[in-house]
């Protein structure tokens, strides 16, 4: 049985890598040391982590589909770091704490490419950097501040570029400014997270596909998990839901928002890419709020992203999220700006993901308060391929009762701020949705946008991959 979602491509080009695919589900009632519910990055970065620290531990995982079919499937690829966020990290947890994490975030790069190295996983890793660029006026000197207070900590890896050699790397003559970092780079998802699969069996974990948890009853020990095939009785349990988890957990239904990133891949067209000067694997972001987001891949192809389109109503994971994007005019508009000498290249497909936006930007991990032997953690807002490696790390410290960084990290506090209920939450978000869009909008004809939308874009603020001024 194959995924019964829409696919993004990733992951389509990721199962053909398996021709004989043949997913187990449960159907036994069973018992387990550590039960993970959720088998993408997250869940089965955790279990490969587990296993490695403890490999006598009975580890279970169980997917409502295939995994990596939900977000860990279905985001643009993009390994980037947290040294952008350093200002929004020092506030929350404080100048150490802020410096750990953005030397850990970079340092997970490598060893995410050295993991894949040492198992096998051809994964289309291309350490090649990422480019941060100013793609109209009002958005040179943004990065400014936060360069400035990393330079501060002698962490900065941020090099300026100058125009001429932004628009030759960038592919585009859109872009005016840009900042690059080699500790950062692109990777092909699907390929990734089948291949974690893969590992994590090899290791000893036992996954169960097309196996949704239909109850957890939470109170008990051990906790009871259901689903359709029987029970699985466990001393901990790791819930790696992301999108899912407010709609499961109702504590959670106002710690997070869910938003669409929405993607488009051209078909293979080395020469075009090859015109326009894209001859690596970088990533290029521009200096929105809600990002564009652009890369290649190996066999020529041209991948376009665009954050903060639809926004759920009550964080349901509609059938919004499981179709090709409902926001094609946007991304073609967009693709139609940055590279005017590509537009006869045809589009292969989109598609939608769905990503977790917390209060703060960043994601947030703890215990449940009514049963510490289940941990959780989610809230990557659109920033997880490598920080999910960060998050395996946490959850597993939790799980064994590590006394560590990671367990006492300061991600490590539950959620931080929340979102008013709804119906305020979803006008709220498409208030400010489009202040943003015509605040944008006005600054990309180099014109000076209300003061309306300025403020309300203000709001928005912890949502872009950088801090700024």
């Amino acid at each position: 049985m194959q995924s019964t979602q829409y696919s993004s491509f990733w992951f389509k080009e990721a199962l053909e890598n398996e021709p004989d695919l043949r997913p187990r589900k449960l159907e036994t009632d069973t018992t387990t040391d550590v039960c993970i519910v959720g088998g993408g990055f997250t869940g089965l970065w955790t279990a490969i982590q587990l296993k490695m620290k403890q490999p006598s531990l009975d580890i279970l995982v169980i997917e409502k589909d295939l995994c990596g079919s939900g977000a860990s499937g279905r985001n643009g690829g993009c390994m980037l770091t947290w040294s952008t966020k350093y200002l929004t990290l020092k506030k929350l947890y404080g100048e150490a704490e802020a410096i750990r994490l953005v030397k850990a975030s970079e340092a997970a790069v490598y060893d995410i490419e050295a993991f894949c190295k040492a198992h096998g996983i051809e994964a289309q890793i291309r350490l090649d950097g990422t480019l941060y660029t100013a793609s109209n006026r009002a958005q040179i000197g943004a990065m400014d501040p936060v360069l400035a207070a990393l330079d501060k900590q002698s962490i900065n890896a941020w090099q300026p570029w100058t125009k001429e050699k932004v628009q030759s790397e960038s592919g585009s003559d859109v872009h005016l400014e840009g900042h690059f970092s080699s500790a950062a780079g692109t990777v092909q998802p699907g390929l990734l997270v089948r291949g974690l699969k893969r590992v994590a069996e090899e290791m000893g974990v036992t996954i169960f596909e097309h196996t949704p948890m239909t109850a957890i009853h939470r109170q008990q020990t051990p906790v009871r998990i259901a689903t359709p095939g029987g029970n699985i009785r466990a001393d901990k349990v790791v819930l790696a839901l992301n999108a899912w988890m407010p709609s499961l957990f109702p504590e959670f239904k106002h710690s997070v928002v869910l938003v669409s990133s929405d993607m488009l891949i051209t078909e293979p067209a080395p020469e075009h890419l090859k015109n326009q000067g894209l001859r690596d694997g970088k990533s290029v972001i521009d200096g929105r709020t809600f990002v564009h987001y652009y890369r290649t891949t190996p066999d020529g192809r041209l991948m376009l992203g665009k954050g903060g389109n639809y926004f759920s109503f009550g964080n349901k994971v509609s059938t919004v999220f499981d179709q090709p994007s409902r926001y094609q005019a946007i991304l073609r508009a967009a693709f139609r700006r940055f590279f005017p000498a590509m537009q006869s290249v045809p589009l292969a497909m989109t598609w939608t993901g769905a990503s977790d936006r917390s209060a703060t930007g960043m994601p947030f991990f703890g215990r449940l308060a009514d049963n510490p032997s289940v941990v959780y953690g989610l809230g990557y807002s659109g920033n997880g391929v490598v920080q999910s490696w960060m998050g395996g790390q946490i959850l597993s410290s939790l799980v064994l009762e590590e006394d560590n960084d990671w367990a006492q990290s300061g991600l490590v506090s539950g959620p931080k701020g929340a979102f008013p209920p709804e119906p305020i939450r979803w006008l709220g978000a498409i208030l400010v949705r489009n202040a943003i869009r015509r605040k944008e909008s006005a600054e990309d004809e180099n014109q000076t946008p209300s003061w309306l939308d300025t403020q309300l874009s203000r709001l928005a603020q912890s949502a872009g991959k950088a801090d700024k001024s």
